[in-house]
């Protein structure tokens, strides 16, 4: 294979006048959150219903509080998508024949890529019980939501089909007209994933959270990846990164002392050391294993003229466990990046 900058088109980017990311092979990110939190207020801040059934009345007032984030990412011409947003509006709403409002709530929390559009929530309170607040209440509940929810659909739509507009390029020597909606895909996020279960590990009976020690061992692999070493360095520790090979929502400090949780809690630990681009070190333990019981991980990260080599050791391994460890890295971690990102195509 050629080496970086002496023919491997994925890293030659000088044949394009503007010199950027030929055939969208790199992971490029454009940031949503401004855009995001403009349409989210222009959307939900020009809510109202009007029934005329009933004469029900019910608009928004003001958006209390929007906070989160949100960012587009391509990868090899597919769009990816990350947002998350907690949303807190006020409301009011009117009966016929009443003089007075009534006011309340609208709590949104979960607005994210994990969740698909039923299933986001939306709640609703007021600020006093009375029989027309009741009554609106449950007119939110039964027609608002929904209308709310249909809204959100816009936000998502729209992030994905115009925000996005121009981070895929036409490929080189390719018909400037390709259909990229096809490229376009939803993250997936929402579709947990849960690693291979991992029994109490015990050694003669005694359980380890008990206060005996326990069988361990240690295992060491070693990956090829096709990218350069700063590029996996971030797959690693970068958050848009590490949600989307983990295809689940994370949670990751990554500094000396800081947290990380992957596949909704069932792996977790703390970062040790961080040398950007060439080692991690962490604890790391299975949720299923002892209580208290962790391994130390440590990732190697070497670049040659043509690819990257990482290399993992993992002490304090519970012995009973070796098999499924193994099988966990390889699946979830290494293969996973690879798909994601490409990082696992060689050329002959």
């Amino acid at each position: 294979m050629a080496k970086w900058g002496e023919g491997d088109p994925r890293w030659i980017v000088e044949e394009r006048p503007d010199a950027t990311n030929v055939n969208n092979w790199h992971w490029t990110e454009k940031n949503a959150t401004p855009w995001s939190k403009d349409k989210l207020r222009a959307l939900l801040g020009g809510f109202e219903i009007n029934d005329d059934g009933s004469g029900i009345r019910v608009s928004v007032t003001e958006i209390e509080k929007l906070e989160g984030e949100s960012s587009a990412n391509n990868r090899k011409g597919k769009l990816i998508f990350f947002y998350e947003w907690n949303i807190v509006a006020k409301w009011k709403g009117q009966l016929p024949g009443q003089e007075t409002p009534s006011t309340g709530t609208i709590t949104i929390p979960n607005l994210s890529e994990e969740n698909d559009l039923d299933d986001i929530d939306v709640s609703v309170t007021v600020e006093e019980n009375d029989a027309q607040a009741e009554q609106l209440k449950q007119f939110m509940y039964s027609v608002g939501r929904e209308k709310i929810r249909e809204l959100l659909g816009v936000y998502i739509r729209e992030l994905r089909e115009e925000f996005s507009k121009g981070m895929i390029l036409p490929k080189k020597d390719s018909d400037a007209k390709e259909d990229v909606a096809s490229k376009n895909i939803k993250s997936g996020f929402n579709r947990k994933i849960t690693i291979d279960p991992v029994v109490n590990c015990q050694t003669s009976g005694r359980d380890v959270s008990a206060g005996h020690k326990v069988d361990v061992v240690t295992i060491t692999s070693s990956e090829n990846f096709q990218c350069e070493a700063h590029a996996l360095y971030e797959a690693l520790t970068r958050v848009e990164m590490v949600t989307a090979f983990t295809r689940a929502h994370v949670k990751i400090q990554p500094e000396k002392g800081g947290d990380f949780a992957f596949f909704g809690g069932n792996v977790s630990g703390k970062f040790q050391e961080l040398v950007p681009n060439k080692r991690i070190k962490q604890t790391w333990r299975l949720k299923q294993w002892p209580e208290g019981h962790f391994s130390v991980v440590v990732m190697e990260i070497e670049e040659k003229e043509d690819h990257t080599v990482l290399t993992l050791t993992q002490t304090g391994v519970p012995a009973a466990e070796e098999e499924a460890t193994r099988n966990n890295w390889k699946r979830y971690y290494w293969d996973s990046i690879k798909q994601t990102f490409g990082f696992g195509s060689f050329l002959g």
